[in-house]
C-alpha cells in the first residue's frame, strides 16, 4: 500500500492505527528518560551558572558560597529483542518479522495463518520425497513423522485462525481451548461456534479418509503406532489387525496434505 498517513496493523492482534501510534514500552521509557535527561541537565547547567564563593575577610569575617551538585536524569537505554520469524506477505509482498509464527501483515492487515499452513504442509511433503531415497526403516520413520507434522500444522493453523476471531463467536472462552487434532470434534465445534460445516470443504470419502489419517496420528502419538480396538471401532478400517503396527504410506500422506490445504481454505472462507 502506498500513500500518505496509511494505517498500520499490529501483527499480533490486528489493531489498526496510524504508524506513529505503535511504540513498545521500552521505547516509551527510553523517550521519557531522554526528555528528563535534557531537562534536568539544562536546569543543573543554569544553576551552576549561579554558583559563587565569597571568601571571608578580616578576623571575624563570614564567607558564603553556593555550589550545585547532581547529575542529569539517567537515560534508560535498551536493546531491541531479536525477532524470530521473517515473513513475506503473500497478499502485498511486505517483508516483516515477528515473535512466534502467526501474525497480521503490518501493511495490508491480512492474517498469515493459511500461508503458514501451506509452508508447513510443503515441508511434510518434502519428508515424503526424502523417504523415497533412504532405507526402509528411515523411510517408515519419515513417513510417520510427515503424517504427524501435517496434522500438527493443521491443528496449529485451525487454533490460530479461530483465536483471532474469538470475539465474534457464541463462546469466546471455548475458542481458546479448541483443538483440531480430532476432525470429528473440530467439525462439531465449528458448527457450534461459527455455524458452518467443516466437512463440506471436501468430498465425503475424502473426509472419511482424513479422519482415518488423524486417528493413525493418534496411535503414533499415544500407542507407538499399535492398532487398538478403539481405532478399529472409530474408523472401521478393514486393513488393520489389532496389536500390529498401523500401516502408513507416503501416498496416503500426500493425499492428506492436499485435502488439508482445501480444508484450511474452506475454514478461512467461512470464518467471520
Amino acid at each position: 500500500m502506498k500513500g500518505a498517513d496509511l494505517p498500520c496493523h499490529c501483527p499480533y492482534c490486528g489493531y489498526s492505527e496510524s504508524h506513529n501510534k505503535f511504540w513498545t514500552k521500552e521505547q516509551i521509557e527510553y523517550a521519557k528518560s531522554v526528555a528528563l535527561n535534557r531537562v534536568t541537565g539544562a536546569i543543573i547547567k543554569d544553576l551552576k551558572a549561579l554558583e559563587f564563593n565569597h571568601r571571608s575577610s578580616g578576623a571575624f569575617g563570614i564567607g558564603i558560597s553556593m555550589r550545585v551538585e547532581g547529575q542529569p536524569h539517567p537515560i534508560r537505554y535498551y536493546r531491541e529483542q531479536e525477532l524470530e520469524t521473517t515473513i513475506i506477505c503473500e497478499y502485498c509482498t511486505l517483508r516483516y518479522a515477528v515473535y512466534g509464527v502467526f501474525a497480521f501483515c503490518p501493511d495490508c492487515g491480512e492474517h498469515n495463518s493459511l500461508q503458514i499452513l501451506g509452508a508447513n504442509l510443503e515441508l511434510a511433503g518434502k519428508e515424503i520425497a526424502l523417504a523415497a531415497t533412504v532405507d526402509q526403516a528411515m523411510a517408515n520413520y519419515l513417513t510417520a513423522d510427515a503424517l504427524e507434522n501435517a496434522i500438527s500444522a493443521f491443528d496449529g493453523f485451525g487454533r490460530e485462525a479461530c483465536r483471532v476471531r474469538a470475539t465474534v463467536t457464541t463462546d469466546p472462552a471455548k475458542v481458546e481451548k479448541l483443538s483440531f487434532q480430532n476432525l470429528a470434534g473440530a467439525r462439531k465445534n465449528m458448527q457450534d461456534l461459527f455455524g458452518f460445516d467443516l466437512a463440506a470443504g471436501v468430498a465425503a470419502d475424502e473426509w472419511d479418509f482424513s479422519c482415518r489419517c488423524f486417528q493413525k496420528r493418534h496411535l503414533l502419538a499415544h500407542k507407538m503406532g499399535i492398532v487398538d480396538e478403539l481405532y478399529v471401532k472409530v474408523t472401521g478400517d478393514p486393513d488393520v489387525v489389532v496389536g500390529r503396527k498401523v500401516p502408513i504410506t507416503g501416498k496416503e500422506v500426500i493425499s492428506l496434505i492436499g485435502i488439508l490445504k482445501r480444508l484450511g481454505a474452506h475454514l478461512l472462507d467461512h470464518l467471520p
